[in-house]
């Protein structure tokens, strides 16, 4: 190296807080941000049974507590490994995937396994949700984490979970 040349200055690394907060004003900035009505009329024809809006909140709320403790699937591939080797959970699906052959099987196989499953509008929300900057498609959340012990949100957890059960038509009544 030559005197001339100056070593490169390596960038300030900001704190995983710090960002967050940015990420959280930036979102509260943004005035075209589509609202939970408006991602509810881009959802497909599977997407049933749909979160409603305060429901939704819990599942991203959860889904970020499960990917901060380790105890999160991501992805129809991982998602389909998981339950092939029998983790038990909470799927949660988004409802704007297109092709919808994409998750179309998911239901069936979830339904299968007697895993709860309900699907939120938008898969951009649930990738950010899951710490990721790519959109995803479903999440499976585990009950326990791999060392045998619960999740940190186990009450937000248990409460998708009997919300599910009004949706579930094997636990339905009919008239």
């Amino acid at each position: 190296m030559s005197d001339s040349e100056e070593p490169k200055a390596k960038k300030h690394k900001s704190s995983k807080k710090d960002r967050k907060s940015i990420d959280k004003e930036k979102s509260s900035e943004n005035p075209d941000t589509p609202t939970y009505e408006e991602r509810c009329l881009a959802i497909n024809i599977l997407a049933s049974p749909l979160a409603s809006k305060k429901s939704t909140k819990k599942a991203h709320k959860l889904v970020r507590k499960a990917s901060q403790s380790k105890s999160l699937r991501r992805g129809v591939k991982e998602l389909v490994k998981g339950l092939r080797k029998g983790d038990k959970g909470l799927a949660i699906l988004a409802g704007d995937v297109f092709p919808i052959d994409v998750i179309s099987h998911l239901p069936v196989l979830l339904e299968e396994h007697n895993i709860p499953y309900l699907f939120v509008p938008s898969k951009r929300d649930l990738g950010a949700a899951a710490c990721t900057k790519r959109p995803t498609s479903c999440v499976l959340v585990k009950d326990k984490k791999s060392d045998g012990k619960e999740i940190d949100a186990k009450d937000i957890f248990d409460a998708l979970v009997e919300e599910f059960k009004d949706y579930d038509p094997n636990t339905r009544t009919t008239n």
